[in-house]
C-alpha cells in the first residue's frame, strides 16, 4: 500500500503522537484488531487558537468542519503507526469509524462533516479503506474542538 508514499503525495505528513488526556490508552491491540481512541484536530493555543475548536453552525463552517475531521483521520493513522511500529503494510482494511461533530441542535449535516476522515481513509487504503461509520451531534467536545473520531483497524494475520 506505501501509505507513507500516498501521504507524501497529497502534501500530508504524520503528526506527532498526542499524549492521553485521561485514564485511557491512544490505542490497543487486540483479537486482530486496532482500536484507535478518540483523536482530536490540533487545538492551538491561547496566542494562537485552532480554526477547529468552537461549534458547527455558529463560528465553525461546515468546510472548516470537514479539514478538522481530515486532521482527526491524520491522528489516527499517526496512533496506528505507532502501534504497528510504522508497519502501515499490516492493515487488512479499515472496518468502522466513529465520528462526533459539536454542533447546533438544528445542524444536520454531520455525515458531510465525518467524511473529511472517511474520504482520506479510502484515498489512502482504496476499497481497504471503505468503512462502517457512526456521525453524531453533540453538545461538547474535548478541549472545544469541533470533531472528534475514533476508529476500529482489521489488521492482517
Amino acid at each position: 500500500m506505501m501509505i507513507e508514499v500516498r501521504l507524501k503525495a497529497m502534501g500530508l505528513n504524520l503528526p506527532q503522537v498526542a499524549a492521553p488526556k485521561g485514564s485511557y490508552v491512544p490505542f490497543l491491540v487486540s483479537r486482530g484488531h486496532c482500536f484507535v481512541s478518540g483523536q482530536l484536530p490540533p487545538t492551538g493555543s491561547p496566542d494562537s487558537p485552532s480554526p477547529y475548536c468552537g461549534t458547527v453552525g455558529v463560528d465553525v463552517s461546515i468546510e472548516t468542519a470537514q479539514v478538522a475531521a481530515r486532521q482527526c483521520a491524520l491522528m489516527i493513522l499517526a496512533q496506528l503507526g505507532a502501534a504497528l511500529e510504522g508497519d502501515f503494510e499490516r492493515v487488512a482494511r479499515i472496518v468502522r469509524l466513529g465520528g462526533f461533530v459539536r454542533a447546533v441542535p438544528e445542524f444536520t449535516a454531520h455525515p458531510q462533516v465525518v467524511n473529511g476522515a472517511s474520504n482520506l481513509m479510502i484515498e489512502l487504503f482504496g476499497d481497504a479503506g471503505r468503512h462502517t461509520r457512526a456521525a453524531v451531534g453533540v453538545s461538547s467536545l474535548p478541549l472545544g474542538v469541533c470533531v472528534e473520531i475514533d476508529a476500529i483497524v482489521e489488521l492482517k494475520t
